[in-house]
Protein backbone atom coordinates (compact mmCIF):
# COMPACT_ATOMS: atom_id res chain seq x y z
CA UNK A 1 0.00 0.00 0.00
CA UNK A 2 1.30 3.43 -0.84
CA UNK A 3 1.27 5.75 2.14
CA UNK A 4 -0.28 9.17 1.83
CA UNK A 5 1.82 11.89 3.43
CA UNK A 6 1.25 15.56 4.20
CA UNK A 7 2.60 16.62 0.80
CA UNK A 8 0.09 14.40 -0.99
CA UNK A 9 -2.75 15.76 1.15
CA UNK A 10 -1.63 19.31 0.32
CA UNK A 11 -1.57 18.47 -3.40
CA UNK A 12 -5.05 16.88 -3.28
CA UNK A 13 -6.37 19.92 -1.39
CA UNK A 14 -4.86 22.31 -3.93
CA UNK A 15 -6.26 20.35 -6.89
CA UNK A 16 -9.72 20.21 -5.35
CA UNK A 17 -9.57 23.88 -4.31
CA UNK A 18 -10.05 23.05 -0.60
CA UNK A 19 -8.16 24.94 2.07
CA UNK A 20 -6.73 22.58 4.71
CA UNK A 21 -4.65 24.02 7.52
CA UNK A 22 -1.15 22.61 7.77
CA UNK A 23 -1.71 21.28 11.30
CA UNK A 24 -4.72 19.25 10.07
CA UNK A 25 -2.90 17.71 7.11
CA UNK A 26 -1.18 15.01 9.18
CA UNK A 27 -4.46 13.88 10.75
CA UNK A 28 -6.15 13.86 7.34
CA UNK A 29 -3.29 11.80 5.90
CA UNK A 30 -3.86 9.20 8.62
CA UNK A 31 -7.59 9.07 7.85
CA UNK A 32 -6.95 8.67 4.13
CA UNK A 33 -4.46 5.86 4.85
CA UNK A 34 -7.13 4.10 6.97
CA UNK A 35 -9.60 4.39 4.09
CA UNK A 36 -7.08 2.92 1.67
CA UNK A 37 -6.51 0.09 4.15
CA UNK A 38 -10.22 -0.72 4.10
CA UNK A 39 -10.18 -0.71 0.31
CA UNK A 40 -7.28 -3.15 0.29
CA UNK A 41 -9.20 -5.44 2.64
CA UNK A 42 -12.18 -5.35 0.25
CA UNK A 43 -9.90 -6.26 -2.67
CA UNK A 44 -8.89 -9.45 -0.82
CA UNK A 45 -12.48 -10.77 -0.76
CA UNK A 46 -13.07 -13.54 -3.31
CA UNK A 47 -16.07 -12.49 -5.42
CA UNK A 48 -15.68 -15.04 -8.23
CA UNK A 49 -19.02 -16.53 -9.21
CA UNK A 50 -21.08 -13.95 -7.34
CA UNK A 51 -23.65 -12.09 -9.39
CA UNK A 52 -23.72 -8.28 -9.08
CA UNK A 53 -26.60 -6.96 -6.99
CA UNK A 54 -28.46 -3.68 -6.89
CA UNK A 55 -29.53 -4.35 -3.31
CA UNK A 56 -28.70 -6.83 -0.58
CA UNK A 57 -32.42 -7.42 -0.05
CA UNK A 58 -34.29 -9.23 -2.80
CA UNK A 59 -37.34 -7.05 -3.32
CA UNK A 60 -39.91 -6.76 -6.05
CA UNK A 61 -41.78 -3.57 -6.86
CA UNK A 62 -45.53 -3.61 -6.47
CA UNK A 63 -47.20 -2.84 -9.77
CA UNK A 64 -50.36 -0.81 -9.98
CA UNK A 65 -52.65 -0.18 -12.88
CA UNK A 66 -51.83 2.92 -14.88
CA UNK A 67 -55.03 4.93 -14.81
CA UNK A 68 -55.29 8.52 -15.98
CA UNK A 69 -57.22 10.73 -13.57
CA UNK A 70 -57.40 14.43 -12.87
CA UNK A 71 -56.45 13.80 -9.25
CA UNK A 72 -59.76 15.13 -7.99
CA UNK A 73 -57.91 17.56 -5.69
CA UNK A 74 -58.67 20.91 -7.31
CA UNK A 75 -60.80 22.26 -4.46
CA UNK A 76 -58.34 21.27 -1.72
CA UNK A 77 -55.37 22.71 -3.65
CA UNK A 78 -57.11 25.99 -4.46
CA UNK A 79 -58.29 26.32 -0.87
CA UNK A 80 -54.70 27.33 0.04
CA UNK A 81 -54.41 29.91 -2.76
CA UNK A 82 -54.57 33.61 -1.84
CA UNK A 83 -56.83 34.13 -4.87
CA UNK A 84 -58.39 31.69 -7.33
CA UNK A 85 -60.46 32.32 -10.46
CA UNK A 86 -62.14 29.86 -12.82
CA UNK A 87 -60.52 26.89 -11.05
CA UNK A 88 -56.95 28.22 -11.38
CA UNK A 89 -54.50 30.23 -9.26
CA UNK A 90 -54.90 33.95 -9.90
CA UNK A 91 -51.64 35.89 -9.96
CA UNK A 92 -50.95 39.56 -10.52
CA UNK A 93 -49.95 40.70 -13.98
CA UNK A 94 -46.16 41.14 -14.17
CA UNK A 95 -45.73 42.29 -17.79
CA UNK A 96 -47.03 45.71 -18.75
Amino acid sequence: MSEIDKATVAKIARLSRIKIDEEKQAALAGELNNILGWIEQLEEVDTDGIEPMASVVDTKLKWRTDVITDGDKQESVLKNAPKAEYGFFAVPKVIE
